[in-house]
């Protein structure tokens, strides 16, 4: 097997990988869509990561059950600040499953891993075409 195969293959894989994840987060946003239950949110904390310019929220919630439930969005960088009130959405039986529900934050996770898919597979496609 040559190394050409292997990141053809490696490309591909990270496609389908991509594009199962994004059809995964499309499922899920169409659940909480149809079933979901509407909290508000509070943004109380930023997290750094080490060597990241980007902080990333950690929202909280209250449940049903009147218990707190703390989360992270996907998207990094949003210009969140601390103490901002935010529209989350979550299923009843699984409030770990809660989205910041806006339309900013429902749609960028679905479309990068979509456009990623795509780019990858094009990228083994491109390659098998030119060999």
């Amino acid at each position: 097997m040559t190394g050409e195969t292997i990141g053809i293959g490696l490309a591909v894989l990270a496609g389908l990988v991509s594009l199962w994840a994004g059809a995964r987060e499309a499922r899920l946003q169409m659940r909480l869509s149809h079933y979901g239950l509407h909290a508000e949110g509070v943004v109380v904390d930023q997290e750094h990561a080490p060597g990241d310019d980007y902080s990333t929220p950690v929202i909280e919630f209250t449940d049903r059950q009147g218990r707190p439930v703390r989360f992270r969005p996907a998207a990094t960088g949003t210009g969140l600040a601390l103490g901002t009130h935010v529209p989350v959405v979550h299923l009843p039986e699984r409030p770990e499953s809660a989205r910041v529900f806006t339309r900013k934050y429902r749609l960028s996770p679905i479309v990068g891993l979509f456009a990623g898919a795509m780019i990858f597979l094009g990228v083994a496609l491109g390659c098998v075409l030119t060999r």
